[in-house]
């Protein structure tokens, strides 16, 4: 199944539709003389368009499904079995500094299931989406975790706690339990390319902790079915409440999770 089902497509055309104005955005803001406020605002202004574009597009498609996105937050709707949960731009940093590596992120959760998901780079045009039980792909190729069993031969990627953000004490206590472990560790700036890059085997594993639903929903799916395994960094289930996320292949997992329990 390289074919997307009339479900991926209806995602798939919606985050394709935000793009456009992100790409457009993203030109203009890498030619402008950012200012502090002058591009915090721009890029405000970038993220609540894109969303209304997915909105719209989502809402035409599939009426009555509810919406939970990162800029106006649960919107209920009349079919309380599906929701949305979206992204519209994450990487806000990067698309603020003119770092082309951000992403679109759209998942559907079906009685409280993720059932599919796609994770779009505008600025590379990868196309990662995946639908439960049929596989992960990016664009239409089918996608795998990597086969590495070993930590000192991975790269894992993981996000550093920033002002007024997370645990910096926790963070470093992990990085240094890990970091002597393993062939590399990057830190890239986009948890939902994180994951898609996990799913695609491009990197070996990830750990990041004070995520949202909307961060980690669509990545949970594409890994899961590239044939790795999700968790929360304590090695739970309830990743998308939790907010924290260690992703891996099946051998590297349980390693990874040995390294945080072990700075705790």
């Amino acid at each position: 199944m390289s074919t997307q089902s009339a479900l991926l497509k209806v995602m798939s055309d919606a985050a394709r539709k935000a793009a456009r104005g992100l790409n457009r955005d993203f030109g203009e803001l890498a030619e402008l003389q950012v200012s502090r406020k002058g591009a915090a605002d721009f890029v405000s202004a970038a993220d609540l368009k894109a969303e209304q574009a997915i909105f719209e597009s989502l809402s035409k498609a599939r009426p009555g499904y509810s919406f939970l996105g990162e800029e106006r937050g649960l919107i209920e709707g009349t079919d309380k079995t599906h929701t949305w949960i979206v992204d519209p731009l994450d990487g806000t940093t990067n698309f603020l500094h003119a770092i082309p590596h951000f992403a679109i992120n759209i998942a559907l959760q079906r009685e409280g299931v993720v059932v599919a998901a796609v994770t779009y780079n505008p600025v590379s045009n990868d196309l990662f989406w995946a639908e439960k039980g049929k596989g992960a792909f990016v664009n239409d190729r089918r996608l795998r975790v990597a086969a590495r069993q070993r930590l000192d031969e991975s790269v894992l990627a993981t996000g550093i706690p920033f002002l007024g953000h997370g645990q910096h004490a926790r963070f470093l206590k992990e990085l240094h339990q890990i970091s002597q472990r393993v062939a590399g560790v990057r830190r890239f700036g986009a948890a939902a390319l994180d994951l898609a890059w996990v799913a695609a085997g491009r990197m070996d594993g990830f750990w990041e902790r004070d995520l949202n639903a909307w961060d980690l929903a669509a990545g949970v799916l594409l890994v899961t079915e590239a044939g790795g395994k999700v968790t929360t960094a304590e090695g739970g289930d309830d990743v998308l409440t939790a907010g924290s996320v260690c992703a891996a292949n099946l051998d590297l997992h349980p390693l990874i999770l040995e390294r945080l329990r072990a700075a705790a």
